[in-house]
């Protein structure tokens, strides 16, 4: 599956989705290290049938895109500087211009928020005197007969005018008095502003922003650098485990002790072969057109009776035990829904409904992370992740119980993930 990616230089959207960070980041990489590759091998190519005179040197391709830049009267490029063109106002002008304009809106809106508090204290104190007056109009009204009731109303009418004009007057004594505060807010502004304009200088800062900025340059470089290196080694020590696991699978596999097989898995295997040694592993010869990837459940089935059993897929080694952490066609949810109740490490692993494979579903403290295991071909192995080819999908889940998968995550698979229901979910592919 990986080596289709990078033949065709796409992944499909829905399989990418399924990949993790990790995976996707080292797929880009390995897609990025194609083309490359290609480009080299292009440009040898090129370069080998021009010095044995096949093909003559070409000139680069012309391009519908390109720049023409604009010549003055003298025939020279254009350049204009501002402040030195004709009709340019001079930089200390502007400067002029935008001191003032900043210290005069500074200035309103102190002013504005000035006359906000000064308006709430006048309102409030003539709605307080307004409120007194009327308690003591009402006070003298009910002492008075019922015939100078109408007095009384031409009183307060007269009174409230009379408190109206008054607050008007204020209102404009208010305005008048902000207003004279705002213009000498900005005469004291401007010429604050001026005088730290005379005393900073541009140039050190500009140095100072220049030089912190090379500065995280540099280190983001020595990160990226650090993460290589790691990333080269990491490599390194997994390509060498996996030999050393190569050479000794054969021997250690002889002293393994055989497991029990759960009374499901022995109805299912009644129509296997008597006592005796379990098959040996063969390479399938396939006999049907298998499409680009999956397209429906019954395609699956086939896939897997036909090349992933005579490989012993899901089985135990050197038993005729299906494994225990193995599971049929089954959704991520319904993976993540066996997982939940089971401590961190703990995993199963799924037949792939997206490529030709299987899903590695693992239990991590909070949450779940899922690994592709790419077995289109001869071998299993971690699509995008793990660098090493595994003969048998037991020796991938064999191999990863002492090897952690990734670097960052530092999986480590520890308890495996049994059935729940009964039949097995797995019932169809051995049917």
């Amino acid at each position: 599956m990986l080596q289709q990616i990078l033949h065709d230089l796409y992944i499909d959207p829905e399989l990418l989705a399924e990949l993790s960070d990790v995976q996707k980041h080292i797929l880009f990489y390995k897609m990025r290290e194609e083309q490359l590759r290609r480009w080299r091998e292009r440009e040898a190519a090129e370069a080998l049938a021009q010095a044995e005179g096949l093909r003559p040197p070409q000139g680069k391709r012309a391009s519908g895109k390109h720049i023409q830049w604009l010549l003055g009267a003298d025939g020279e490029v254009w350049v204009w500087i501002m402040g030195e063109g004709p009709g340019d106002k001079p930089y200390e002008d502007i400067s002029e211009e935008l001191i003032a304009e900043r210290a005069r809106l500074q200035a309103q809106r102190e002013a504005e928020e000035l006359w906000r508090r000064k308006e709430a204290e006048i309102t409030k104190k003539f709605r307080d005197a307004l409120a007194n007056e009327k308690a003591r109009i009402l006070a003298e009204k009910w002492k008075v007969e019922m015939e100078d009731r109408k007095a009384a109303k031409v009183l307060e009418e007269r009174i409230h005018e009379e408190f109206k004009r008054k607050e008007e007057e204020e209102r404009k004594r208010g305005e008048e008095q902000i207003r004279l505060q705002e213009e000498q807010r900005a005469k004291e502004l401007y010429w604050t502003l001026k005088q730290a304009q005379l005393h900073c200088h541009p140039s050190e800062k500009e140095e100072r922003e220049w030089e912190e900025q090379l500065r995280r340059s540099k280190a983001a470089d020595e990160e990226r650098s650090r993460r290589a290196q790691r990333a080269r080694d990491e490599y390194r020590r997994h390509s060498l485990r996996a030999i050393q696991k190569g050479m000794v699978a054969g021997l250690s596999s002889m002293f393994q002790e055989l497991g029990q097989s759960h009374e499901q898995e022995a109805r299912l295997y009644d129509h296997l072969p008597g006592p005796g040694p379990p098959p040996s592993l063969a390479t399938p010869v396939r006999t049907w057109e298998r499409p680009l990837r999956p397209v429906s459940t019954e395609i699956i089935v086939r896939w897997f009776k036909e090349e992933q059993l005579p490989r012993r897929a899901g089985f135990e080694r050197n038993t005729k035990c299906i494994a225990p952490w193995f599971h049929g066609i089954i959704s991520r949810e319904d993976a993540e829904d066996l997982l939940e109740s089971m401590a961190e490490g703990a995993f199963l692993v799924r037949v792939s409904e997206k490529i030709w494979g299987y899903t590695l579903s693992y239990r991590l403290q909070k949450g779940f992370k899922h690994f592709l295991v790419d077995a289109s071909g001869d071998f299993y192995s971690f699509l995008g992740v793990d660098p090493n080819r595994h003969a048998t999908l037991t020796d991938l889940i064999d191999f990863h119980k002492e090897e952690i998968i990734t670097v960052s995550g530092g999986e480590l698979l520890q308890e495996p993930c049994g059935q729940r229901d009964s039949p097995p979910d797995y019932h169809l592919l051995f049917e």
